[in-house]
């Protein structure tokens, strides 16, 4: 394939936007922590929103959805679309709270609901596990997609003639070390501007990744003869249309192979009755969590910060995975044979794309993949400043000093990242690695805002539990957690880590008395869970409306949902169908309205 001028001028202007905001807003990002990790606690609900977007939007992301596509068809999308039920949870029911904390990182958390040196270990731990060990497990697929494109993109590559050398017996290839070239860049600009700068940036990544994949979904249809064309070259495999789980008791195989084509009973439980509540993953935190939270704490006002949230449900679920999906199907129709499903999504660009688009796609791929490292980055080192220098390593040094260690340790994360990117071969098998071993966790983050009995005992033996049983699982009794059992392991980890969990907090003593009050008097939380605080401190307001706010939940799921599925069924020339869908979703999202102008929604502030 051949870059054009024009290709790599495009290219080189998306670069140079990027450098010239972080460079604007670098002295403003350097005057205090607040300033570089929460932009000022002054994001509105749009750019807050959109920021959320565009982190999730990853390189990998499109490639991790060919994968689904061809093993599972369009329902395979499951593993990440039941996410949404947790996700709306957020909207409505901890959006306010997170603003609400006046906190730096969601692990400072730790510091105003827990109290004892359990809680001091706890946030240390968050900020080492969280935000250095996952966050490097989560730059890593990001990287291992970005080789995939380059691979494809530029086969011939090699760093001074060399394919591929050895470090202390970890090998990279030159397609890596242009990662690395990459990263370095995200570094620079990241560590310059703080949030602000990366939140910008992240609006205006969105728009060209977008762009970039609505293009690329009007090409490659336009390969297999349009949607009629793709519709009789898959009408063998019909499944692969369906939107919804088609439940079978056996894994079958279908046209491409081998793969569960259609869910089983225990996938169908596992991703719509556990996962979405039960497993830690970035941007889909139960509760809240990670760089979601961090732009929740960085809006303007809690009503920003619950339309923020709102916005970035709406916009990761009904309106990114279509372009995606359609890409998807008409490579199964191009690369039938293809075994690396993930790498046909970038062979689209490079077979079918003219000189000005395969700039405009590569810029988008570059854009969605540093929209998200620059997220990264800068989230994981607000864990190691806010969580670990401040209060344990060199708790009274100066605003300046932090900011320092905040650049230094971007570089450093990324440095891990390429070495962990080594030991990934498939983009999915790193999404179910985390969901695996974060399963369990999720009540408890839920739990802590609304129950006072939850205490740090509570995480950290919800955290530990997984690894406890993963062996046990994978060598005890010869099951695949990330692969062909992964949803029985789910569920299995799931019930393991509650027993755990709920069995530590009822045997250990709850947090003090006055760490309590001071929780219950700031976040004032409301609900049954702190009946025993109500009544010791009536002249706290406490939030209510908690019938209200379930009933939005669901009509925030089926808004997203019918949406998601309006679009489908147009995109599928299935008018009719997708058009009463559409009617649905903009019914909800009235309901909605309704519902929060009932409970006092112009009142939110």
């Amino acid at each position: 394939m051949v870059i054009s001028g024009i290709d790599w001028a495009i290219i080189i202007s998306y670069m140079a936007v990027s450098i010239g905001i972080s460079m604007y807003l670098a002295k403003r990002a350097g005057q205090s922590t607040d300033d570089f990790f929460l932009s000022g606690r002054n994001l509105p609900w749009y750019i807050a929103g959109t920021s959320m977007v565009a982190t999730t939007f990853a390189a990998d992301t499109p490639l991790a959805v060919t994968e689904l596509v061809a093993q599972q068809g369009i329902a395979g999308n499951w593993l990440w679309w039941n996410m949404l039920l947790g996700g709306m949870l957020t909207v409505f029911f901890f959006s306010r709270l997170w603003r609400r904390a006046d906190i730096l990182t969601d692990a400072e958390f730790v510091s105003i609901r827990y109290s004892g040196k359990e809680a001091s270990f706890l946030r240390g731990f968050r900020a080492v596990y969280i935000g250095i060990i996952m966050n490097v497990v989560v730059i890593a697929w990001v990287n291992l997609a970005m080789v995939k494109i380059f691979q494809v993109i530029f086969p011939d590559f090699t760093f001074l003639g060399i394919e591929s050398f050895s470090i202390l017996g970890i090998e990279f290839s030159s397609h890596l070390l242009l990662v690395g070239a990459l990263l370095v860049f995200v570094a620079v600009y990241s560590s310059m501007s703080g949030l602000m700068g990366v939140s910008i940036t992240d609006s205006i990544q969105f728009v060209i990744a977008m762009t970039g994949s609505v293009v690329l979904a009007i090409v490659a249809i336009k390969q297999v003869g349009g949607i009629s064309g793709l519709k009789e070259s898959l009408s063998p495999s019909k499944w692969v249309f369906d939107f919804l789980p088609v439940i079978n008791s056996e894994p079958q195989t279908g046209v491409q192979g081998t793969g569960v084509l259609k869910m089983t009973v225990t996938a169908l439980v596992a991703y719509l009755g556990v996962q979405w509540w039960a497993s830690w993953y970035p941007g889909a935190e139960p509760g809240g969590g990670g760089y979601v939270a961090q732009r929740m704490m960085s809006a303007k006002d809690e009503k920003h910060s619950l339309l923020a949230t709102l916005w970035f449900q709406l916009a990761h679920y009904a309106l990114r995975p279509w372009p995606w999906i359609i890409v998807a199907l008409a490579a199964l129709v191009l690369y039938p044979n293809e075994a690396d499903k993930g790498a046909t999504y970038v062979m689209v660009i490079r077979d079918f794309l003219p000189a000005g688009l395969i700039g405009l796609l590569l810029a988008a791929f570059f854009a969605a993949f540093m929209s998200t490292i620059a997220s990264q980055t800068v989230w994981g080192t607000s864990y190691i400043v806010n969580d670990l220098f401040k209060p344990f390593i060199k708790p009274k040094a100066t605003e300046k000093y932090y900011i320092k260690v905040s650049r230094i340790t971007t570089f450093v994360l990324i440095f891990f990242s390429l070495i962990v990117t080594t030991q990934f071969s498939r983009i999915s098998d790193g999404w179910k690695f985390v969901i695996a071993m974060s399963t369990g966790i999720g009540l408890v983050l839920i739990l802590r805002w609304f129950w006072w009995r939850i205490n740090a005992w509570s995480e950290i033996s919800a955290m530990v539990a997984p690894y406890l049983i993963f062996p046990v699982l994978k060598w005890g009794f010869g099951l695949d957690p990330i692969s062909a059992d992964f949803e029985l392991c789910l569920i299995i980890i799931v019930l393991w880590s509650t027993a755990v969990w709920l069995t530590v907090t009822l045997l250990t003593k709850p947090s003090s008395d006055e760490k309590l009050k001071q929780f219950y008097t700031k976040i004032h939380p409301g609900g049954w869970g702190w009946k025993k605080f109500t009544k010791l401190y009536p002249e706290v307001k406490q939030d209510s409306g908690y019938g209200y706010l379930f009933l939005n939940w669901i009509l925030g799921c089926i808004m997203v949902l019918f949406f998601l599925f309006g679009f489908g069924k147009i995109l599928f020339q299935e008018y009719l169908q997708g058009a009463i869908l559409i009617v649905l979703a903009l019914a909800a999202g009235y309901g909605i309205v309704f519902v929060m102008n009932k409970i006092g929604w112009k009142n939110i502030k």
